[in-house]
This record gives C-alpha cells, sequence and structure tokens, in this order.
C-alpha cells in the first residue's frame, strides 16, 4: 500500500524529522492513512492524490460512521487528512485541499471517567502489591500516574536523568517535544529513590525509570494490564486505564479548587480549551451537594 501512495512515507518522514512527532502520534497517523487508501484502493481503484476529492473522503467517513465509529474518532480522521493534504500543498502536490467541504461531526459531550479520592486512598493505603520487584514497579508506576497526571507514552520513556531529587521535580517530554516540569510530593520522592536505589543494585547500567522484572524498560501493554488490574480492586468505574488515571488526577485537583491554567501547564495541554472538560465534574460535584443539602434543590 505505502509503494501505491509514496505520498504517505513522505508524510510519515515530515511528522518524525520536523514535526518530530511522538512515535504515538505518528503511529496514529500511518493508520489513519493507510486505513483511508486501502478504503479508497478498495472502493475507487489506485487513485492518485491529486484525484482525491471532497466526494471521496465524505464517502470513506460515512462508512466509519456506518461501522460505528464515534464523532471523536472519526473527527481524529479528519484531522488527519486535513495535516496530510496540507503537507500535499506544500510540497506542490495539490493546489487546493478538499477538506476545504469537510464538516467535521460534533463531539459528544462526555465527561471523563475518574477514580474517586476514597478508592485511590484504599489503593494505596490497604491494597497489598507483592513484595518482587513486578509489585514494587506497579505500586510505583501507579503512584507516578496519579500524583503527576503523565501519559503513558511519558511516563514508559521517563529516564532516571529526568528525576530531579534536589528540586523534587520529574522532568516530562510531551506531545511534540514540549518539556515540562512537574512538581513531585516529598513521599513520592521519597518511593522514587528506593525504587532506583534497587534498581541500581538489580539492574546496573539502565537509563529507564521504571523497568520491568528483566531490567528492560516497561511496555505499554504491561503497563494497561497492571493499571486494569489495581484499579480493579477498588473502583466499578467502566474504564480502567494510564490515561483514567491522568483524568482522576486533573479532577480531583479542579475538585479541590485548583487553577485552571495551573492543570493546563501541569497537564501539558496546548489550550485551556481541553482542560477545561475537568470543570464540568466540578460543577456536577456542586450541583449534588446543593441538592442534598439545600432545602429549596
Amino acid at each position: 500500500m505505502e509503494d501505491r501512495h509514496p505520498a504517505i512515507q513522505s508524510f510519515i518522514s515530515y511528522l518524525k524529522f520536523e514535526k518530530r512527532y511522538s512515535v504515538h502520534t505518528v503511529t496514529s497517523y500511518e493508520t489513519d492513512l493507510l486505513h483511508f487508501f486501502r478504503y479508497i484502493n478498495d472502493q475507487y481503484g489506485d487513485t492518485p492524490v491529486p484525484d482525491l476529492s471532497h466526494i471521496y473522503i465524505r464517502s470513506w467517513l460515512a462508512s466509519l460512521k456506518d461501522e460505528g465509529l464515534r464523532s471523536k474518532s472519526i473527527n481524529r480522521k479528519i484531522s488527519t487528512l486535513k495535516s496530510f493534504f496540507r503537507y500535499q500543498i506544500r510540497m506542490g502536490v495539490v493546489k487546493q485541499s478538499p477538506m476545504t467541504k469537510i464538516i467535521a461531526p460534533k463531539n459528544e459531550k462526555r465527561l471523563p471517567h475518574y477514580v474517586a479520592d476514597r478508592d485511590m486512598e484504599t489503593l494505596f493505603r490497604h491494597v497489598e502489591f507483592p513484595d518482587d520487584w513486578q509489585g514494587r514497579t506497579d505500586r510505583l508506576l501507579m503512584v507516578i500516574l496519579y500524583s503527576t497526571g503523565m501519559r503513558l507514552s511519558e511516563l514508559i520513556q521517563l529516564k532516571e536523568s529526568q528525576v530531579n531529587p534536589a528540586g523534587r521535580t520529574i522532568k516530562v517530554l510531551g506531545k511534540g517535544n514540549k518539556e515540562r516540569i512537574l512538581p513531585i510530593a516529598p513521599e513520592v520522592m521519597r518511593d522514587i529513590e528506593s525504587y532506583l536505589a534497587g534498581k541500581r543494585e538489580a539492574f546496573p547500567g539502565t537509563e529507564s525509570l521504571l523497568v520491568n522484572a528483566s531490567g528492560r524498560p516497561l511496555a505499554p501493554r504491561a503497563v494497561y494490564t497492571s493499571v486494569r488490574k489495581y484499579l480493579s480492586l477498588v473502583t466499578t468505574i467502566e474504564k480502567k486505564s494510564p490515561h483514567v488515571l491522568r483524568h482522576t488526577f486533573a479532577t480531583h485537583l479542579t475538585n479541590n479548587g485548583a487553577d485552571l491554567n495551573a492543570v493546563k501547564d501541569l497537564l501539558g495541554h496546548s489550550s485551556l480549551a481541553a482542560t477545561q472538560v475537568y470543570t464540568h465534574n466540578t460543577i456536577e460535584k456542586l450541583k449534588n451537594i446543593h441538592k442534598k443539602a439545600h432545602p429549596k434543590a
């Protein structure tokens, strides 16, 4: 497929080496484009990029909707195609993007899933993690995800050199290779230092902050498995993933009065709009308090 559409490989190289997007982001773009061109080839035959009109794109988007994809997923694919055709204009392949005639569907308003305060307290105070390397790693990754709100990709890429024990901070490399400094509570920093002392003894020379029982960097699937396992012990919410811990971090901050701009910086969001979703949880909490406490509610 990539041989028939070399524009894909050219665009992916541009994302990797010029835009310097993360591996996860680049993979998402590539997956969307391969799926799009596979559909075009199946339905219309081998079609050059300049011949791809808005009609072809609408047909693909309609097929995605028929498959049951949510508006959020479809909009991500629209965003991929917008970036792809902007690049084609830049390279002189097309004069105008067919995406100008594509209207994105409205996203469904869904509140982020998050774990209740009392459940997180139960996890760290009462759940027993195995007294082996896997257990120590699982507990620390849960602590770091919840106490910093960092993304899964940021967690597994953490190096020892990014930890500053004296300043009690961790330097994180986020989306678009943007750096941000995250504060670490004294108790969490002690946990990290204790873990590192054990790691240096068991697996000398390893740069990654968190490693598995073989001394290798953590794989995304392994982190997902660990998070799902331990969240299942304390909560009944449907989604149990590393990103839910990121939502939990942000929701607990906003529910306790944290400034929204500060939460935005901690999460590494590029705009305040992405952070404002967490205020809805605060509003829902206030509504419940009002309903229970006010005589006229």
